[in-house]
Order: structure tokens, then sequence, then C-alpha cells
């Protein structure tokens, strides 16, 4: 999923700017589309269209979801470690191991047949050598008093805080219990520090974290659609349809003028025979692509490896993709 984002990308701002007009005269074709040319124009024109106004929002989307992503997120981390702009706990995770071991963190580090909750301790994340560290009798348990917790639930219910609350037990003895809200509205979250005997000893509401985690917060909400209710969801369903919108249309495109017999771009008509986008720029923009996402770049390298010493050394497979001799 992180790689077909990677190439969403880089086909959305390629494509934009490859096509960026350069002597358009007027709107038409650009802003809106020429519905009664009918042909090809229509195709051409729905195309084009769709595709400058939903790439705004299809980066947004893609974008704001790199965060999360197993490499691109770590790629993230390594970056804000030498920024200096790190915290102890971001309020995100970026793979399914890391989801894992955060559900057992907020189940009081317990495992092993101790009262989790329901976290799962085994499989993908879990730590299939803890038995050697401990001598062969698993994880410790750590025994937790729960008789706090009706003084915790009425200290924090008045708080009123965005559903759903998690309230965790500590994870070592004598420790200071915590807890949050969990909403999927991300802005709406509070995190609170709670003494054993139901004081609040500390609070964290979203406006006080880092400037980072607040930008990322804010896209992972719109992302996913909560950020500012029904409006963001048509904004998603917008955005799926107009890509689909695109997809068909340029499946049509081709098909119109698809060489017989060749995979390859079909040849420039002669009102496409414009002056060519600046190759270095392009290249330029290529490799800060690949730079600003390292498995796209690596993806790339991967597919320039394999045009270079396979496919264009194969005659009948190069002509098929129209790939240069």
């Amino acid at each position: 999923m992180e790689l077909a984002a990677s190439w969403a990308i880089i086909m959305i701002v390629t494509g934009l700017y490859l096509w960026w007009p350069r002597d358009a005269r007027g709107l038409a074709g650009i802003v809106y589309p020429r519905l009664g040319r009918g042909g090809r124009t229509f195709w051409r024109d729905l195309h084009a269209v769709v595709g400058l106004w939903v790439s705004f929002f299809a980066l947004f989307l893609l974008l704001s979801g790199l965060p999360w992503a197993k490499n691109w997120g770590a790629y993230f981390k390594e970056i804000r470690q030498v920024t200096g702009t790190a915290v102890a706990k971001q309020d995100w995770t970026t793979s399914r191991s890391a989801e894992l071991a955060e559900r057992r963190a907020q189940n009081g580090g317990l495992s092993n047949g101790g009262p989790t909750g329901g976290g799962p301790t085994g499989g993908e994340g879990g730590d299939e050598h803890a038995a050697h560290h401990h001598h062969g009798g698993g994880m410790p348990v750590l025994a937790i008093d729960y008789a706090p917790l009706d003084a915790l639930v009425a200290t924090v219910a008045p708080l009123d805080l965005a559903p759903p609350v998690l309230i965790a037990p500590p994870r070592r003895a004598g420790g200071d219990w915590t807890a949050k809200s969990d909403a999927q509205n991300r802005p709406l979250r509070t995190d609170l520090t709670l003494s054993p005997d139901g004081r609040v000893l500390k609070r964290v509401d979203f406006s006080q974290r880092h400037w980072v985690d607040r930008m990322v917060g804010i896209g992972v909400a719109a992302h996913e659609g909560h950020l500012f209710g029904w409006l963001n969801q048509a904004l998603g369903v917008f955005t799926a349809l107009s890509l689909i919108t695109l997809s068909v249309s340029s499946v049509v495109l081709w098909l119109r003028r698809r060489p017989a017999h060749v995979l390859g771009a079909p040849p420039a008509t002669r009102a496409s025979r414009r002056p060519a986008r600046s190759p270095v720029a392009f290249g330029l923009l290529l490799v800060a692509l690949g730079v600003f996402l390292p498995l796209l770049g690596a993806s790339m390298i991967g597919v320039l490896c394999l045009e270079r010493l396979v496919l264009r050394r194969l005659p009948a497979t190069r002509d098929w993709l129209g790939l240069a001799a």
C-alpha cells in the first residue's frame, strides 16, 4: 500500500508538471471541461480537468497517510531524531507490530495470562524469545490492584473527555494510572496522569503537543474522515470517484489512439507536439521525490535497472513496450 501511494504521488506530481498549460487561451479544458465538443476532446478535458481539481485532495490524502506507513514512518522518526523534534511517545503507530506493542503497553505491560484486557501477546510483534529471557518462565506478570478504578472513573467522568476514554493501570507497582481520550477526531484528544487516589497529576491537551504531532494528528483525522464531519467524508468520496474517473478516462484515451500490437504510448499528434519541459528540471523533480519517498526511490532504481539491463535487450519485449533501442 505504501509503495502504491508513493507511485500515486509521483504520477500526480509529474502529470501536473508535464501537462501544465503553456499556451492556453482561456480556462476551457483547464478549469472546466468542454462537454459539447464530444469525441476525444470530451475525454481529454474530462481527464485533465478532473485531474487538476482532484490532485490537491488526492495529494493531501496520500501525504497525510505517510507518517503511519511502516517504512516512511520509520524514516520520519529518524528525521525527527536528527532535527531534535522527536517526542517521548507519538500518538500514532507505524506498523502492525508497533500497534500490538502499544496495545500491550496500554494494558499495563501484562502478558502470558495476565489480566491484560484482551491485548494479544503472540503473533506479529510478539517477543517469541521472551521465555529464554526469563529462564523459561515467560514474561513476569505484574499484580495490579484495581481497587482505585472506581475513584479514577469518578474523577475522569466529569471532565467530559471526547469518547472513547481509556483508563490504564500503571506499568510498575505503585506507579501512576493514565487516562486518555482515544477519539478518532484527534484534535479532541487529551491525556491524563492520575494518582491511585484519583487526583489529576498532569493533563496534556492536543494544543499542548509539539507542532509536528499536531500537524500529523490533524492530517490523520482528515485522512480518516473525522476532522469536520460529513463534509470531510464527502470530500473523501469525491476524491475516490475522481480518481476512478481519471483511471477510466485514461484507458479510453489510450484505447482510442493505441498503436497496433503495442503496449507503449500512442504516437504524438501535431497538437501535442509542444516544446518539451526541461529534462534537467524533470530529472531533479524525480530525484527529489525519490529522496522524499525512499521506498519510491528504491523502486525507481529497480525499474530503471530492469529496463536497461533486461527489457531493452529483448527485441520483442522492447518493441511491445515501446522502449527506445
